[in-house]
């Protein structure tokens, strides 16, 4: 399996298992004031579903399915557009008090970059043969 995929699994199953051990050390270097924030009663399990989703996507033999490549792509788009919107809906979706939070200010720029890398990866995602699928294609056994 290749390092980035081990990566992301490993990455995902933590964020499954223990989701407080990424949102809180996250808080702490994003937010000037990360004590402010309140998360959502539905953060801690939307977090849990995301890492499963991404653990899944990473194991899969086919990469994620079909459908969710122009969603990461739309998702990328608006990031890497427009991203002190895209941070400001997160946020309100996440916190109960966005308001009162102040982001740091390499948070919006990361979110341009984050957003760009979600771009190219949806658009760059295809199935990529291996060497002994390409010799059972071409009956070289």
């Amino acid at each position: 399996m290749h390092r980035t995929r081990a990566l992301v699994i490993v990455a995902g199953l933590l964020e499954a298992i223990a989701p407080n051990r990424i949102i809180e050390p996250a808080e702490r270097l994003a937010f000037e004031n990360p004590e402010a924030g309140r998360l959502r009663r539905w953060t801690i399990p939307i977090a849990r579903l995301e890492g499963l989703l991404f653990a899944w996507f990473a194991a899969r033999a086919d990469g994620p399915p079909a459908f969710v490549r122009p969603l990461f792509a739309a998702l990328g788009a608006v990031m890497a557009l427009f991203p002190r919107s895209a941070l400001e809906f997160g946020l309100a979706s996440s916190y109960e008090n966005a308001a009162e939070l102040e982001v740091n200010s390499w948070v919006v720029p990361l979110t341009r970059v984050l957003g760009a890398c979600y771009l190219v990866a949806a658009l760059g995602a295809r199935r990529v043969a291996t060497p002994m699928q390409e010799e059972n294609a071409t009956g070289d056994n």
